[in-house]
């Protein structure tokens, strides 16, 4: 009888001590991306696919540094293109970009006419209304990667609006 008792007791502690295990809270996880630059962050991104298939495609976004220190956009990748390329429009002419410095409190807009990404050679599985990811590159290997909405090039006007049309490349390509 006294075995039986001692059993019960074992038995009952064991029971508490489990249920007071499940109750402990656990801290919830912090989000992290490990490599993502502290401060940064991107706002808007579409890839706007060309006019005539085999043509690159644009990338538009807003880049903005909330953190204390200067970062410098060394490259782009852009999921489902063969290469990516950074380029300015100034003059009606374009220009390949090899880096971008963004200061403290600073946003650079990569948009229509001036800043974008160049996307060549897209893959057939990109298709307007889908999206697709973009990584930021930075010079001291840091990396922020953000999903691209996918539009066609026909504006909601229904006019064509690829500003690659009768710009001088150059040797941009």
């Amino acid at each position: 009888m006294k075995f039986n008792r001692l059993a019960r007791l074992g038995g009952l502690a064991i029971g508490i001590a489990a249920l007071a295990a499940c109750q402990q809270e656990t801290a919830p996880a912090e989000p992290s991306n490990p490599d993502a630059k502290p401060g940064l962050s991107v706002d808007g991104g579409k890839l706007v696919l060309p006019a005539v298939k085999g043509n690159p495609g644009a990338a538009y976004f807003a880049l903005s540094n909330s953190g204390d220190k200067a970062a410098e956009l060394a490259a782009v990748y852009v999921e489902g293109a063969a290469r990516s390329e950074m380029h300015e429009t100034s003059g009606g002419k374009m220009a390949k970009i090899e880096k971008i410095e963004v200061q403290p409190g600073e946003t650079i807009k990569f948009e229509r006419g001036g800043k974008h990404v160049m996307a060549f050679e897209l893959n057939d599985s990109i298709q307007a209304g889908g999206t697709t990811e973009m990584t930021l590159i930075f010079a001291d290997g840091d990396k922020l990667s953000t999903p691209l909405a996918v539009e066609s090039v026909i504006g909601a006007t229904g006019e064509v609006a690829n500003e690659m049309d009768g710009m001088d490349h150059g040797d941009a390509h």
